[in-house]
């Protein structure tokens, strides 16, 4: 028993057999790319802020992925050894730029828990204070010093990362080390926004159990159908396909875009469900 997940019962031969037929990330891995409309979100930010309330993209992306993740539950597993897992929480990582004592740029990578209980404003809050804590240049978090204190011994490095990564395979890794890496999240998010990158598509790491990566690019302005200029944010996104079925990824992406068309319904706690329920149709036989 995994002290991250519980495999999933109940899976078609099929589903169960392609973890086998494709048994590392990299192999399994699917890309897309997805577009935010860029001033649905800058409009309702200006809004919040004239309230007094902070958002950022990112806190409006990851909020609209929880909440979409929470309607599809699948999104959350992951794949180790072959066995398909249900991560049993939410987490998501993301890299920040810090500056050492003697002004180089430094990155070190965050990972923040999400409860049904969040809303976009206590999400925010999380994502702030992780970053105003990690941004010192005194400040180390936990991965930062453990890997300090394995790459300061000659040859640990090696011996430490082959027996965590053994020990992961087989389901032995403590909770405490699984907390503590960035790579067992359920979702991985970089912002080449921020320096004014153009997005690309990034792997799914091999280590760990990461099932989704997102990267955010600097908005460009596109042509609409209806041939009117619009500004959008593109995501390219990178899936491992053997978490779920192709119509459960598209269920997801459905949901992901709504919520981040109408910000306002993050809101409320995200474990609410607010979206209406699709009329069977039995029930319209009946009216």
């Amino acid at each position: 028993m995994r002290a991250d997940g519980t495999p999933l019962q109940g899976l078609s031969p099929i589903v169960a057999a392609i973890p086998y037929i494709m048994p590392k990330r990299y192999d399994a891995q699917n890309m897309t790319t997805e577009t935010v409309d860029e001033e649905i979100i800058r409009n309702y930010i200006r809004l919040q802020r004239r309230q007094g309330r902070d958002v950022t993209h990112m806190s409006l992306l990851v909020a609209a992925y929880y909440k979409a993740y929470l309607e599809n539950p699948k999104l959350n597993c992951f794949v180790v050894n072959r066995k398909v897992y249900m991560r049993n929480h939410f987490c998501f990582s993301f890299v920040i730029l810090k500056t050492r004592a003697d002004g180089t740029p430094d990155e070190t990578t965050l990972k923040v828990f999400i409860d049904p209980q969040d809303t976009i404003f206590t999400l925010t809050e999380k994502i702030t204070e992780m970053i105003r804590k990690n941004s010192e240049e005194s400040h180390s978090n936990g991965t930062d010093k453990f890997a300090n204190f394995v790459f300061a011994v000659p040859g640990l490095a090696r011996l430490v990362f082959g027996l965590v990564y053994h020990m992961d395979l087989h389901g032995l890794l403590p909770r405490k080390i699984i907390d503590l890496s960035p790579f067992h999240t359920s979702l991985f998010v970089t912002n080449l926004a921020s320096i004014n990158t153009s997005f690309i598509y990034h792997h799914c790491y091999e280590f760990g159990t990461t099932s989704v990566f997102i990267c955010m690019g600097k908005p460009v302005v596109t042509r609409s159908r209806k041939d009117q200029r619009q500004k959008v944010m593109p995501l390219g996104i990178v899936m491992d396909e053997r978490i779920c079925t192709g119509i459960e990824y598209a269920r997801f992406a459905s949901a992901f875009n709504h919520y981040l068309q109408n910000p306002e319904l993050l809101e409320q706690p995200m474990g609410v469900r607010q979206r209406p329920a699709p009329v069977s149709a039995a029930a319209c036989a009946k009216e």
